[in-house]
């Protein structure tokens, strides 16, 4: 049954995000929404739930319909309030009294710890807050659930509960789910709407066959199109000797020809649709320095604590050689971004008892935070101040980067957070390292971003010791895996059975 149908929906703010639309969301539908940042997906969200207008084509709904949209981050009055009362304001208010026991139920579904229920939403941490939207989200009882990045701060065990909470909906409800995370949109849905600026592209399948059939599909366009445009020359071609022989025969008939030729021609450039093409909001590229140590990294019974001196775990001793792409695998908390905090200060000159870093290591950084980031300068100087280069080569530089002009000469801390990622792995690629350090390098990036990244990670001699929740990225890149657990630090054969403990119900 039809419960939302989109008819040639397009948006533009300012310069089109999307066009052409057409979509029916059915009951139990279970679709995934896949664009580049600032593709239009949580405009097309706010869309569904009537937050706001399209600039063509239309909506229509099934009658007594409740669409709820869980949004990527909390309304600012929110924060101030107790994590309770968020959810009880979206009870309806004269059944508030009588019904707020399902506030409870809601808050014990997503786990959500006692202790946490009085206190201020924006206290919380982004985890948190992310599980009590949802639980808010879920207090409306929606025919049709729009997600807006539900992963965004969830580590792997709540991605695993967020995993089955889906599952387990009533069979009748419809999600429609935005997300980055590949591995996850793999498990929870069966359809894929890829947006894009011009003809939308749907497949029933989940996004990994659904992304390699889009593959297809435009390669075919491309040679469609290629073996249109030479039809279509051949014909021009047919069409100006018939024209030569015409003038100089001065035949009725050639000139006709000659004219059908030429319409006929024009008629397959018009109709001729090109491959899709949309030029990269981000070019992320990095670059290799030389080394010719046969061990940049050497642990040999580290022990690492946390900053109030309580040990977290303790290493054998394990080697990192150029090429090695290490991953890093424990729980939150057990000390992963520790470490790479003291191979980072050992690589500074302060180093740290059993932990050996060549004297050849050009680093190139990125924690969590984009910390080397200064909050206060400009996109400009965030990179002509670190690196010696021209005016002209920084803006060109940055421009690749996905910053027009215009942009450059914003603050920081005025970007978005995929602006911030971009900027990083700008700086990263001109520090020319030969060891990457990167903690959650993906936060905040697309899958296209994304994939460019492991593109670029995997092209490049230099070794990288790397910590991340994107199960894809980690499965895609790393050649070597250590684990923490049970208070050591070990090497493991594969990324699985880190990420099926992890994921189970607790």
């Amino acid at each position: 049954m039809s419960l939302i149908t989109l008819e040639a929906l397009g948006m533009a703010l300012g310069a089109p995000l999307f066009s052409g639309l057409d979509l029916i969301i059915q009951k139990g539908d279970r679709i995934g929404l896949v664009a580049r940042n600032g593709g239009g997906k949580s405009t097309l969200l706010r869309i569904l739930a009537d937050r706001a207008e399209p600039t063509a084509g239309c909506c229509r709904y099934g009658r007594n319909l409740c669409v709820t949209l869980m949004q990527q981050d909390p309304e600012p009055a929110a924060l101030s309030l107790p994590v309770r009362e968020v959810l009880l304001q979206a009870l309806p208010a004269e059944s508030r009294d009588w019904e707020g026991w399902r506030v409870d139920v809601a808050l014990d579904a997503m786990a959500i710890p006692g202790a946490l229920h009085d206190r201020p939403l924006g206290t919380l941490s982004g985890g948190w807050q992310r599980m009590a939207l949802l639980a808010r989200a879920w207090l409306t009882e929606p025919d049709v659930l729009l997600m807006d990045e539900p992963t965004n701060h969830l580590d792997l065990q709540r991605i695993g509960q967020l995993q089955r909470w889906i599952a387990a909906l009533p069979q009748d409800t419809a999600l429609l789910v935005a997300s980055h995370d590949r591995a996850f949109l793999d498990t929870v849905t069966r359809r894929t709407l890829f947006l894009r600026t011009t003809a939308p592209v749907e497949f029933r399948a989940p996004y990994g066959t659904a992304r390699a059939s889009l593959a297809e599909r435009d390669e075919a366009t491309a040679r469609r199109h290629e073996t249109e445009l030479r039809q279509a020359t051949r014909l021009r071609q047919q069409a100006a000797k018939l024209h030569n022989i015409g003038v100089n025969s001065g035949s009725d008939l050639l000139n006709s020809k000659t004219k059908q030729l030429r319409e006929r021609a024009e008629r397959i450039e018009a109709a001729a649709r090109p491959a899709h093409r949309e030029s990269p909001a981000v070019q992320i590229r990095l670059a290799d320095g030389d080394t010719h140590a046969k061990t940049l990294l050497t642990l040999d019974a580290v022990t690492v604590a946390a900053p109030d001196g309580r040990r977290l775990f303790r290493t054998g001793k394990l080697r990192l050689h150029p090429g090695d792409r290490v991953v890093l695998l424990g729980a939150n908390g057990t000390g992963k971004s520790r470490l790479l905090g003291l191979v980072t200060e050992a690589i500074a000159g302060r180093p740290h008892p059993g932990l050996t870093v060549s004297a050849t290591v050009v680093a190139g950084i990125c924690d969590q935070s984009l910390s080397h980031l200064r909050p206060d300068e400009m996109v400009h100087d965030a990179v002509a101040g670190r690196f010696a280069v021209s005016d002209q080569r920084v803006r060109t530089l940055l421009a690749t980067a996905g910053f027009a002009v215009e942009r450059q000469g914003q603050r920081v801390a005025q970007l978005s957070g995929g602006q911030k990622a971009r900027l990083a792995m700008l700086i990263l690629r001109l520090q020319e390292p030969n060891f990457f350090l990167l903690d959650e390098p993906t936060n905040h990036l697309d899958i296209e971003g994304q994939e460019m990244l492991e593109e670029e990670l995997r092209q490049r001699d230099g070794a990288s010791l790397l910590v991340s929740h994107d199960r894809r990225f980690v499965e895609n890149v790393g050649t070597r895996f250590w684990r923490i657990d049970r208070g050591t630090l070990a090497e493991v054969d594969d990324p699985q059975g880190f990420f099926s403990a992890m994921m189970a119900p607790g």
